[in-house]
């Protein structure tokens, strides 16, 4: 339970971080943020494995390079899900969620190093 805290924390701090360096994303509050992390979290663990294994030949083909988009697709997805966050575009949505990505990544390694 702590652990799901935790991340739960994580994610909202890297969204929180997204937020103030991507033009184009927004949240309005914090309770926003944080039902937007609490989201985001859940359509990665449970809806970007399942559009990652549909899209496995387009990703071999593009030499992974199509993960970014599916990365933004569910970047995207979760900002019309959570009203008060919100991405202006494509291009807002690839770099909010590479940014997400290696934000969270680093504060993962930060808060549990093992």
């Amino acid at each position: 339970m702590i652990g799901l805290v935790l991340k739960l924390i994580i994610n909202a701090v890297a969204l929180f971080a997204v937020v103030r360096l991507v033009p184009g994303i927004t949240v309005a509050g914090t309770g926003n943020l944080f039902i937007s992390a609490l989201v985001l979290g859940f359509l990665n663990a449970v809806l970007r494995p399942v559009i990652s294994f549909f899209a496995l030949p387009v990703t071999v083909l593009t030499l992974g390079l199509f993960t970014l988009v599916v990365n933004a697709a569910v970047f995207a997805i979760a900002a019309w899900i959570v009203p008060g966050f919100g991405v202006a575009g494509v291009g807002s949505a690839i770099l909010g969620a590479l940014a997400f990505s290696v934000i969270s990544f680093v504060l993962n390694m930060v808060v549990r190093p093992s």
